[in-house]
């Protein structure tokens, strides 16, 4: 009688790469900022920019921000996994970060621009590419509105900018919707996506 092979319990699990996505202004740095709070053991990917901070951006919390100068001399040593200069400005994930987490065992999360997650994509086909959108048209333009941080022409130029990434959602693997002072519903669909990853039975496999 032959005997068939059983598995009991969890499988094992690789780290998990996670990309969370989508135009300017939809609220990706409020998303990222809260699950940092509820997912302690995930290493959060802090990006490398070339311009100023804002008035309430922190050195090393939500940017490690360098010069123009400085950040094509690191474009130049190869020590960034991605990069794109998006308006003025460069941006860019460094390289030593992302490998000690998965050497540890973590997940990474990462924040990025369209642009970014498609080098991402082309790079790992195995990361998980999330797309954020706002309940509507008008809820995206009062945020950007709010934020009171460009002028009427830079404002256009997202608006420009937006309606070719939108363009790019199929590429992406899940679309969550960021609505206005829902923020904890859209915490609960991420977490409920990266549950649901770690419980497949093909597990990805991201290699850097």
């Amino acid at each position: 009688m032959n005997e068939q092979k059983i598995t009991f319990g969890a499988m094992p699990t690789n780290p998990l790469l996670i990309v969370i996505s989508g135009p300017s202004g939809i609220g990706k740095d409020a998303v990222v900022g809260l699950l940092r709070k509820t997912n302690t053991d995930t290493h959060f990917v802090i990006t490398m920019n070339s311009r100023p901070p804002r008035p309430d951006e922190v050195e090393g919390r939500d940017y490690f921000f360098v010069t123009r100068e400085e950040f094509e001399e690191k474009i130049a040593n190869d020590e960034l996994i991605e990069y794109a200069r998006v308006y003025s400005d460069y941006k860019g994930i460094p390289k030593a970060q992302v490998r000690e987490a998965f050497a540890s065992g973590k997940d990474v999360i990462m924040r990025l621009d369209v642009q970014g997650a498609m080098t991402i994509r082309k790079l790992c086909p195995d990361a998980i590419l999330i797309f954020l959108t706002a309940s509507s048209r008008e809820e995206w333009i009062n945020r950007l509105l709010e934020r009171r941080s460009e002028s009427p022409e830079e404002l256009e130029l997202r608006l420009f900018a937006a309606a070719k990434e939108y363009q790019l959602i199929d590429q992406f693997d899940y679309l969550v919707v960021n609505s206005h002072q829902h923020l904890d519903q859209t915490i609960a669909d991420i977490q409920a996506i990266i549950k649901a990853e770690h419980l497949k039975t093909r597990p990805r496999k991201v290699n850097l």
